[in-house]
């Protein structure tokens, strides 16, 4: 509570004591009392009226701080009122109902758009389910009438089934622990599903592929891991060199397992590699590229960091190296040895 506010709102209050003060001195002193009687008793008024200003000033900022203390503990600061007790003051109880009432309403209106976000949520669900089935099956259509336009026809399949499932992890993001299961899992099988699932796309982009021999197996969703990397590959194959090359490796690094996903393409200025992560953000590149919409790396390490995978971005100006660190449980490989 702001001691100089508290004081200014007394000065009605003190100054008509003040006047009192007068009209009681006048009256004394035309009554016939001595000025030494009039001042002891204007002394012990001016005495007790400061020290109730100020006991009540204490009391009053001891209230308001332990609200403030309150308030400042709950996550959800619109609760207040339900954690606090009923004043004492009537004025104050006034307040503590107006701080129930825009609970209440505030309750409300996050209880309809919570429902609100659910209905959208499960209607993009379902529309990514139903929208698949009619991509499989122009994919089985163009592969079993192969010609150059269906090739064609086929890369533009692998587009849209990656932007359907970019729109389906995004809307699970938020609650992956319902959709997920971790498991042992091989990380050369899981790169090898990721290649095949962008087999068109990096033919007709002309990558060479250099994959290197992995044995190593992790503890991870191998879906959400999968997802991962095809956004990685895009990636790789959107922001591409006249010669594109697209290497993955792994790597023992202490307790961890790092998978290595590296081109040589354009690269990534060094004001915009802090940031890539960002929602949205596209940086200078992605003026440059028609496509891009910042959400693909955003996507990728709010997965991570719900999979307890490290994901860093390291560029030189040409090329760029992403590293996915997983944990090595040292517990559960020495029962299995």
């Amino acid at each position: 509570m702001n001691r100089r506010r508290y004081w200014k709102n007394r000065i009605p209050f003190l100054l008509t004591n003040l006047v009192c003060m007068a009209a009681l001195t006048v009256f004394l002193l035309v009554c016939g009392n001595s000025i030494s009687a009039v001042l002891l008793i204007l002394v012990v008024w001016a005495v007790v009226l400061l020290t109730g200003l100020f006991l009540t000033y204490w009391k009053r900022k001891r209230q308001m701080q332990k609200l403030l203390d309150i308030a400042g503990q709950l996550s959800e600061c619109y609760l207040i009122s339900e954690v606090m007790e009923l004043p004492e003051q009537a004025e104050d109880q006034v307040y503590y109902q107006l701080l129930k009432m825009a609970g209440k309403s505030m309750l409300e209106q996050i209880g309809e758009v919570r429902r609100e976000r659910l209905e959208y949520k499960e209607y993009i669900e379902q529309w990514i389910h139903e929208i698949k089935t009619p991509i499989t099956a122009m994919k089985l259509l163009c592969e079993n009438h192969r010609t150059v336009w269906t090739k064609e026809l086929l890369q533009e399949l692998e587009k849209t089934n990656r932007f359907t499932e970019q729109a389906l992890y995004y809307a699970r993001s938020e609650h992956t622990e319902k959709d997920y299961s971790v498991r042992e899992m091989s990380l050369s099988q899981v790169v090898h599903q990721a290649i095949a699932d962008n087999k068109y796309l990096l033919l007709q982009s002309g990558v060479r592929l250099e994959v290197e021999e992995m044995e190593d197996t992790v503890y991870s969703d191998e879906k959400w891991v999968r997802f991962i990397l095809n956004q990685l590959i895009a990636n790789a194959v959107k922001y591409r060199s006249g010669q594109p090359v697209l290497r993955i490796s792994a790597r023992r690094q202490q307790d961890q397992v790092v998978l290595v996903v590296e081109d040589n393409g354009i690269g990534i200025s060094p004001a915009d590699l802090p940031r890539v992560f960002e929602k949205g953000f596209t940086g200078q590149n992605g003026r440059m590229v028609q496509q891009s919409t910042g959400i693909g790396l955003y996507l990728c390490k709010r997965l991570c960091n719900k999979l307890d995978i490290g994901i860093t971005a390291e560029s030189s100006g040409q090329g760029t190296a992403i590293f996915l660190a997983f944990h090595i449980n040292c517990l559960i490989h020495e029962v299995q040895g």
